[in-house]
């Protein structure tokens, strides 16, 4: 992890403190309930509760003790019995590391997850607010980049709120997806350790039996999970993409929140570039390349290896942290993004009314005329203001040809601009709802 791109909350799930005290809590559960079904004494359980509660786990005497036996797991357990005293003895009993280790995991994802979902509804309402507030905001749209046909600004934000909204679906479906416990030993046989010891340990750590764990539990579900925050990595750099083009000079349409005293440039003191856009592209391009680890830790060798560990150990932490952090980061974009409807009428102005070219041509259709004549009788008074400029409704009231089939109301009507968003109302009904 990154203390630059690293919040505090998601990196308190990942700190080792945090993951011993996961370990402990698993073990002391586990023990609770083999006390409850008479596997060992209940003062024992009781003890091992109480002492290791109280207790501050020193990482770095763990980390020394592991220095010695080459075993985190063991480790730790040693270091549990220096505080808990002879009835340590009672801990870890038909256990395996990877049920501890597994289970851990599982609980810092899903802890990982929780805060991710939080961080996109704190987007989601970003997004809603400003779409609402730019819903008939006219703008011009662009395919390959190219002038097309007058949308608004708020649609531009629907689409994205519409796609955040499946990023958070997703996220829930893979916060399921790993809330998942294992405690059945070696090979996953429960040769020595009760069913329902898992099954307890699972309800006190808020998740469920897995149905067959091996001696891991499988690595699709974590596929999953890492690919999921791949996607809505995605979905943010699509986002970043759209405002890092609308920011630039010969557009500026929309700009990121410059601040009194911020500098843009060491060289050119007159810069105010998309830094924050520029940087979420690229934690994007992190997080994307984080998945490909959890898909191949999908095939591991027979009940259990451990190839899938030293990927997980950084993965894990490296994913949830980054992501978080360009969650929060585009949320505080577009909170305070610039926006600028002028520029945007002066660039649906631009190209002399050819983005109601479409209309034209349907027009020209519904009076009888062939299609292919109508589009070549639109396409060439448009080229003729693509190539020396002028006023495209002017050039088609002097086309003899077009004139015979449309009045120069009906043309004039044509390019009115309230006609490319009469269906606004009915899509961000659709994404936001009837209120």
């Amino acid at each position: 992890m990154i203390p630059r791109y690293t919040r505090p909350q998601m990196a308190t799930i990942w700190a080792p403190e945090t993951r011993f005290r996961i370990w402990f809590e698993i073990e002391a559960h586990a023990a609770s309930a083999m006390a409850e079904l008479g596997l060992i004494p209940k003062e024992a359980a009781k003890v091992i509760w109480d002492k290791g509660s109280k207790a501050q786990f020193d990482t770095q005497r763990i980390d020394a003790i592991e220095r010695e036996v080459k075993h985190d797991v063991i480790a730790f357990l040693t270091h549990l019995a220096e505080h808990v005293g002879p009835e340590a003895r009672f801990v870890h009993m038909g256990l395996t590391s990877s049920d501890i280790l597994d289970t851990c995991f599982n609980v810092q994802l899903v802890r990982a997850a929780d805060l991710l979902i939080a961080d996109l509804d704190t987007l989601l309402a970003a997004l809603k607010t400003r779409a609402l507030e730019h819903k008939l905001t006219p703008t011009i749209g662009r395919s390959h980049g190219i002038h097309a046909e007058p949308t608004t600004f708020g649609l531009k934000l629907a689409y994205a709120y519409a796609e955040f909204t499946r990023a958070k679906d997703r996220m829930a479906r893979a916060r399921a997806e790993v809330s998942t416990c294992a405690l059945s030993g070696a090979v996953g046989t429960f040769a020595n350790i009760d069913p329902r010891v898992e099954a307890y340990v699972a309800e006190k750590m808020g998740l469920i039996p897995e149905p067959v764990s091996t001696q891991v539990i499988p690595r699709d579900r974590h596929a999953v999970y890492f690919t999921t925050l791949a996607v809505i990595a995605s979905s943010l750099e699509r986002l970043a993409t759209e405002i890092r083009h609308l920011q630039r000079t010969e557009v500026l349409e929309a700009e990121e929140f410059f601040s009194e005293g911020q500098k843009g440039s060491s060289a050119m003191p007159h810069k105010r570039n998309p830094v924050l856009t520029e940087n979420i592209t690229g934690l994007a391009r992190m997080v994307r390349a984080y998945c490909l680890p959890a898909l191949e830790n999908v095939a591991l060798w027979h009940e259990r290896d451990i190839s899938h560990s030293s990927a997980e150990r950084m993965i894990g932490p490296d994913a949830t942290v980054t992501l978080d952090f360009a969650l929060h980061r585009m949320t505080g974009v577009i909170e305070k993004l610039v926006v600028y409807p002028q520029n945007m009428q002066r660039n649906l102005d631009r190209l002399g009314g050819l983005i109601h070219s479409q209309r034209v041509l349907i027009a020209l259709a519904q009076k009888g005329i062939a299609r292919e004549e109508a589009y070549r009788l639109v396409q060439r008074n448009a080229m003729r203001v693509w190539q020396d400029g002028g006023d495209f409704l002017a050039l088609l009231k002097a086309d003899p040809d077009v004139s015979k089939a449309l009045s120069a109301a009906e043309l004039a009507a044509l390019f009115d601009l309230g006609y490319h968003t009469k269906h606004v109302d009915t899509i961000f009904a659709r994404v936001f709802g009837a209120a």
